[in-house]
């Protein structure tokens, strides 16, 4: 019976491909490609000259059929606009499909940026939690969050350009002024590794561009609460400091959520 292979792609830089990728993508019948353009940039480096057809987030229901029915007869290989498919972006459902109708689904595995991100991150890296792209709207972003507060394991997410100064600012709020890797354009030539604090990466990145990963340091097994820091807060109350300021101080000193200080912060007032 014929496979679908699972294809990894670079990331970037179009050297990261394997020996085994090539050969796949230049022996399959077709390829299924989530953006065709990036994937024509590619064969055409290698010489590859196998037919293309697109399988996107808007077109994955309608295309399923067709792409099953190859399969009855032909290897089909699946890939993403950039790394592994799959992951946060179209091929689960071809995956599912293939594998209820017993279609062998193989792996062809490579590039990932989020394994890349972590390696470089500087934070710990035995044990982590995948976020994929961060919501959208700020309300469901923060509800996020909140969740994942306590998690102790080092936090990885996508988050795109336009959205990187409301995200780490509702990330500052929320977890804390953390420690951070914000990896922009990995494996190109504009690559990027910030490693520093949350508000650190609020001032260098003024106006972001490119494609962003953001690793985010876990809770600390032994967080103190916030209620710990009322006294440092009733100073800085006392000497008629700000409520955002005396927040900020805190939660940068402590580590402590400002959304926690804010609420001890009015009850004082």
């Amino acid at each position: 019976m014929p496979n679908l292979y699972i294809v990894a792609t670079p990331i970037g830089n179009l050297e990261d491909i394997s020996l085994r990728a090539l050969r796949i993508l230049g022996q399959v019948s077709l390829i299924a490609a989530e953006d065709t353009r990036k994937t024509k940039r590619l064969l055409a480096a290698y010489g590859i000259k196998t037919p293309l057809t697109s399988y996107h987030e808007h077109n994955k229901k309608a295309k399923l059929p067709y792409l099953l029915r190859r399969l009855q007869e032909q290897d089909v290989a699946l890939v993403s606009e950039a790394g592994m498919p799959g992951i946060s972006d179209p091929g689960y459902e071809l995956v599912v499909a293939a594998s209820e109708q017993g279609i062998p689904v193989v792996p062809i595995p490579g590039a990932s940026v989020l394994v890349t991100a972590l390696a470089v991150s500087g934070l710990p890296s035995d044990q982590f939690v995948y976020l994929g792209f961060l919501p959208r709207k700020k309300g469901q972003r923060k509800r996020l969050l909140e969740q994942i507060s306590v998690e102790e394991r080092t936090i990885l997410a996508f988050e795109a350009p336009h959205r990187l100064i409301s995200a780490l600012g509702d990330i500052l709020e929320v977890l804390g002024d953390r420690r951070v890797a914000i990896c922009r354009e990995l494996t190109k030539i504009h690559e990027e590794v910030f490693r520093g604090t949350v508000s650190a990466a609020l001032e260098h990145f003024a106006e972001p561009r490119g494609e962003f990963t953001l690793v985010i340091e876990g809770s600390p097994a032994k967080r103190q609460p916030a209620e710990d820091f009322e006294g440092e807060l009733r100073l800085l109350y006392e000497k008629g400091v700000s409520a955002k300021e005396a927040v900020s101080q805190v939660a940068k000193a402590t580590g402590a959520s400002k959304k926690e200080l804010y609420q001890i912060w009015l009850k004082l007032s």
